[in-house]
């Protein structure tokens, strides 16, 4: 039995190698397309999504069915459920990526030396990009469609639970691209949801040149500790909204309510309300939220707002929940507030409500999250709400990209050096 085992993992390593090669090609390939031609391509990928809405209607349908027998949540099949609303999303967002500025080529500074010498840093593809990821499969779309603009080839793993979403998406995707004449192999679809698949990517250094993971936290830990290859990723959403002393009262119940109950199961999806010890209406706070079916856990002073509010445990302020359950603080200030938000966010998004402009000065100065609000709902924490298209996920690290990732963040650059015959002393 070990040695099938072994075999088994051997030929999904030399699988993963095949596809990664082919890739390769593809992408030097696509290096080659200027940006007219990637933008046509993208626009007949947006209505070969179209055009296809049926058939990906119904494959997502029997991953619904197949998700709710396996015992998903409702956060976890809403990820997953596409209507035709939703789907006409994501050709939108294809078509849009297509209408963006490309970054290849672009040049970022120049410079002339003392000794006559030009040097430009000019903005390039990575190379190979893989991407691994959970539920929604909408990913299938923006990450094909971010990829190609910025001259990426991407090797694409999703969920078992979206298997037939993503093969349906995927099938019209290429359909589109080839049409516009970008190599099919430039987006690629793991053919195998075999576990040993993401290993054998994580392992591929020199083949694969970028993992991004979007999933679940066990998905995105195991990717982080595991790969050989460079990661851009986030681990929790764990987001936070301050309401300060300050703060609006019908704007503060406003955006605490869209922030949290909006959709649950997304990583811009308010943890935790930390609300000022001097703000005058904490109950008004929050009887909008309970109204709206939120579990609500609190310390001891947000327990004496109102009595549906059940006790935190200190694994509470640590959690991304994911669903309607919110965490709940009473602070005193600022600067309690900024303490609580060091020492439980994840670097993900964080939001102050105030109309002291000061006191948000401070907060958006000294918080240090990959986005950081003022007066707005932490659920804008997305590549399309900030006019950069689809997004192929948050970075949460200080390295390389930052916040949402769309083009700009897929790509590196190079130096270009211009000269006349120098010679170095």
């Amino acid at each position: 039995m070990s040695d099938q085992l072994s075999s088994s993992a051997q030929s999904v390593t030399e699988m993963v190698e095949g596809l990664a090669r082919a890739a390769r090609v593809a992408q030097r390939q696509l290096a080659q397309m200027d940006a007219p031609a990637k933008e046509q391509a993208l626009k007949f990928a947006a209505d070969a999504l179209r055009s296809a809405e049926a058939e990906i209607l119904a494959a997502n349908a029997q991953d619904i069915v197949n998700g709710a027998a396996n015992g998903l949540s409702p956060a976890m099949l809403d990820r997953l459920k596409l209507t035709p609303e939703r789907l006409a999303g994501v050709a939108d967002a294809v078509a849009q990526v297509a209408s963006l500025t490309d970054p290849v080529g672009q040049v970022i500074d120049e410079t002339a030396r003392p000794n006559g010498m030009v040097l430009q840093r000019v903005r390039v593809p990575v190379g190979v990009i893989g991407i691994i990821y959970e539920s929604r499969p909408n990913v299938t779309a923006d990450a094909a469609a971010l990829c190609v603009r910025s001259g990426n080839a991407t090797i694409l793993r999703g969920g078992s639970e979206a298997v037939h979403s993503n093969r349906a998406i995927h099938a019209a995707l290429v359909k589109g691209l080839t049409r516009g004449g970008v190599p099919a192999d430039a987006v690629q679809l793991m053919p195998t949801q075999d576990r040993a698949a993401v290993g054998a990517m994580l392992a591929a250094a020199g083949l694969i040149d970028m993992i991004v993971p979007r999933g679940g936290k066990s998905l995105v830990a195991r990717v982080q500790a595991d790969a050989r290859v460079p990661v851009l990723a986030h681990l929790d959403g764990i987001n936070h909204t301050f309401v300060h002393a300050a703060a609006d009262a019908d704007m503060a119940k406003a955006i605490a309510l869209n922030a949290k109950m909006r959709r649950t199961g997304i990583c811009g999806a308010m943890e935790t309300l930390l609300i000022d010890a001097t703000y005058p209406d904490p109950h008004g706070l929050v009887e909008p939220l309970l109204a709206a079916g939120c579990e609500l856990r609190g310390d001891a002073r947000a327990c004496a707002i109102d009595p549906r509010i059940a006790p935190a445990s200190d694994e509470d302020w640590d959690t991304e929940y994911l669903e309607a359950i919110l965490s709940v603080a009473v602070v005193d200030g600022l600067d309690a507030a900024l303490a609580h938000i060091a020492a439980h966010a994840s670097g993900h998004t964080d939001a102050i409500v105030t109309a002291n402009q000061a006191v948000a000065d401070r907060f958006l100065g000294e918080v240090d999250s990959a986005i950081v609000m003022h007066n707005a709902s932490s659920q804008f924490a997305d590549g399309g709400e900030f006019g950069l298209g689809a997004e192929i996920g948050i970075a949460t690290g200080r390295l390389h990209a930052r916040g949402p990732v769309a083009l700009e963040g897929l790509t590196t650059y190079k130096w270009l050096v211009r000269g006349s015959g120098q010679v170095r002393p």
